[in-house]
């Protein structure tokens, strides 16, 4: 194939398949994955609001809290509305650099997260551990730093390797047999050996999650060692309702994440609506739960948003006389 004829192909749109082999089904599997985003859209905003109204939350846990809520809105809507686009209308075709882009967001994101994760554990280490020089150590212009250099740092590794994506040739099929786009259905379309990009998000993935994995178990290890030595044991619940919170997240986080890619990595065997569904779920439903979580375990989140949404009554009521 000629340079030329080889560029043309590469810049040419991709199709998004769905759900293969459930194509019959699409707009039953669409309601699931609707509301979840409905879900995720109300949830994190009325986070978002109820920490930026209510001063008593102006603090550094839950302006990582908050941090997450961004995430989690800027993650789903990167990957649903497409999504329910093909379950809906059939709207499977994507453009080369729309595509990339998605799957820029997707990554950079995932790993901004795990970043946020990880200044949440030192966040809740310093509070028990040290509480004394709390104040000191996170600072509201040390928690936004904090914040920004997770975002840097999810975008230096993620630009890499877009940059070795897209200089791979697609000359073979642009159909890539799953509802969104995809890192290794992706990689699958070039027509030349990807070992070096393979290479570089393996060494990039194990690192970070490897790295960012062995801190939290640390902090949480540290934490859990001085709530254990607390004299009062109202004391000790109330340490550890908070920290069970942020431990869930993490869970659902990584064990939800290493699950999607191993199956994607060693799929033999297993019908491939399967391995779909699960990467679907994977980007659709922890950030519907991160709110929920936060919720159900902290009543300062509860309180701030009962206050909001009184406020917003309070406002409807007044309006209507």
């Amino acid at each position: 194939m000629s340079t030329a004829n080889r560029s043309n192909t590469s810049s040419s749109p991709f199709l998004l398949t769905g759900i293969p082999g459930l194509e019959a089904l699409h707009v039953w599997i669409s309601i699931p994955f609707c509301f979840t985003y409905i879900m995720t859209l109300l949830g994190n905003s009325m986070v978002l609001l109820a920490v930026r109204l209510d001063k008593s939350l102006h603090e550094p846990m839950y302006y990582f809290i908050s941090m997450l809520a961004v995430i989690d809105l800027i993650f789903s809507t990167a990957v649903v509305p497409k999504m329910l686009g093909v379950f809906w209308l059939d709207s499977r075709e994507i453009g080369f650099e729309a595509c990339f882009i998605q799957m820029f967001f997707i990554h950079m994101f995932t790993a901004v997260e795990s970043g946020v994760l990880l200044a949440m554990s030192f966040d809740r280490y310093v509070a028990i551990c040290n509480p004394l020089r709390y104040n000191t150590i996170l600072t509201s212009s040390r928690t936004v730093q904090i914040g920004l250099l997770s975002l840097a740092r999810g975008a230096g590794v993620m630009t890499p390797l877009m940059c070795l994506l897209t200089s791979l040739p697609y000359c073979k099929t642009r159909v890539i047999p799953h509802s969104y786009c995809e890192h290794m259905a992706m990689v699958r379309l070039a027509c030349t050996d990807p070992s070096v990009s393979d290479l570089y998000s393996l060494i990039v993935a194990t690192l970070l999650v490897g790295t960012d994995s062995v801190f939290i178990t640390f902090s949480y290890g540290m934490i859990l060692r001085s709530v254990m030595r607390l004299p009062s044991q109202e004391a000790r619940l109330k340490a550890l309702k908070t920290c069970g919170s942020h431990v869930s997240i993490i869970l659902l986080f990584y064990i939800g994440g290493l699950l999607s890619m191993y199956l994607q990595m060693f799929s033999s065997g297993l019908a491939p609506h399967v391995q779909v569904l699960v990467a679907d779920f994977y980007l659709t439903v922890p950030p519907m739960l991160n709110p929920l979580i936060y919720g159900i375990k902290m009543k300062q989140i509860q309180k701030g948003i009962f206050k909001l949404l009184g406020q917003l009554a309070g406002l409807s009521i007044s309006q209507a006389d």
